[in-house]
């Protein structure tokens, strides 16, 4: 049992992140922007003591210092969970509403955790696979030693490069930062694709939907009734399981230093319309009539073993997760 910071307390994984870490025994103290959004969380935790689950509001991770106030604890913290970043593509200005909240926020809390916390051994950083892909020429098998080569000038083309640069830069300014400043702890970071998997019902409702799972929503609310998108990265993983493999990320001592492609392999938007189908039959009339796949036979290798022998992670199925996903967007008015 450790004392974890969680950053992004309301996000989508680490809403997750929070039982589990929670059903460990972990003591948790997470970063919200509002009392509101925090008081949401602790009232969806009853009988939990303020000792085992508490908040702290950091407003802006974009300003420097943000988390300077937020580091400090008594106990002190050991272990930091970094998953505060924006996933999103509604920007109007790609530095300002992606690049500098990912980087700056990510540089702000590494400077504050060697400044004012020097009990921390471990922070787990989630990145994702925006900064391993290489949407120009994909290799023969991807994994953890791959870096998308995204430039600067690329960055601000489109809100969609602009996120993929988020992460990327983000990433490697948290290495660059353990090289250079030798601070008293090191980093693992963990790289999901596409993220499927249960929204927490207290937090969402189906206008805010996260990003990833907007096709899911699209399927069930028969917005792709004429047919289905390209599927994009043709990889994913549950959102339980990401959480999971940031909290192992803390508690297993060889994960410092390391990144993780997490990952239970290729999905298809047709793969996806078919589990809803087969599931849900009183939704199929909203779906499109074709759910072949679009995957492509000679799509990329992905390994994965990493995450499996390091971690332990043992990963969910796509029709599992559909269905926990579709059933909580149900819930909450799909």
């Amino acid at each position: 049992m450790v004392k974890v910071l969680l950053t992004g307390g309301s996000g989508f994984i680490a809403a997750h992140a929070v039982d589990i870490l929670l059903q460990r025994n972990h003591d948790v103290v997470f970063t919200v922007r509002s009392d509101e959004k925090g008081q949401k969380i602790l009232s969806n935790h009853p009988g939990t003591p303020s000792s085992k689950l508490s908040y702290v509001i950091v407003e802006d991770i974009a300003q420097e210092g943000a988390f300077d106030e937020a580091v400090k604890s008594d106990p002190p913290f050991e272990a930091v969970l970094h998953t505060a970043s924006p996933f999103h593509f509604k920007v109007t200005d790609v530095k300002k509403d992606l690049l500098d909240p990912a980087i700056i926020g990510t540089t702000t809390l590494l400077k504050a955790v060697k400044k004012n916390a020097p009990s921390v051994k471990r922070v787990a950083i989630t990145s994702s696979f925006a900064a391993i892909i290489n949407p120009n020429g994909h290799p023969k098998v991807y994994s953890e030693s791959n870096w998308n080569p995204i430039t600067q000038e690329e960055a601000v083309a489109n809100p969609q490069n602009g996120y993929r640069a988020s992460k990327t830069f983000a990433e490697k300014a948290a290495w660059d930062f353990v090289e250079k400043e030798k601070p008293n702890f090191d980093v693992a970071t963990i790289n999901p694709p596409l993220v499927l998997g249960p929204v927490v019902h207290y937090l969402n409702s189906i206008d805010n939907i996260n990003t990833s799972n907007e096709r899911v929503a699209n399927l069930i609310q028969g917005k792709w009734k004429d047919g289905l998108p390209s599927s994009g990265i043709w990889i994913w993983v549950d959102v339980r399981d990401v959480a999971l493999a940031h909290v192992k990320a803390i508690e297993v001592p060889e994960a410092g230093g390391k990144r993780f492609l997490l990952t239970a392999g290729y999905y298809s938007n047709g793969e996806i319309a078919s589990a809803i189908k087969s599931n849900f039959p009183d939704l199929a009339d909203k779906l499109p009539q074709d759910l072949k796949s679009d995957k492509p036979d000679d799509v990329y290798g992905i390994d994965n073993s990493r995450s499996k022998d390091v971690l332990g992670i043992k990963y969910r199925n796509l029709e599992e997760s559909v269905i926990d996903t579709t059933k909580s967007l149900l819930a909450i008015g799909a």
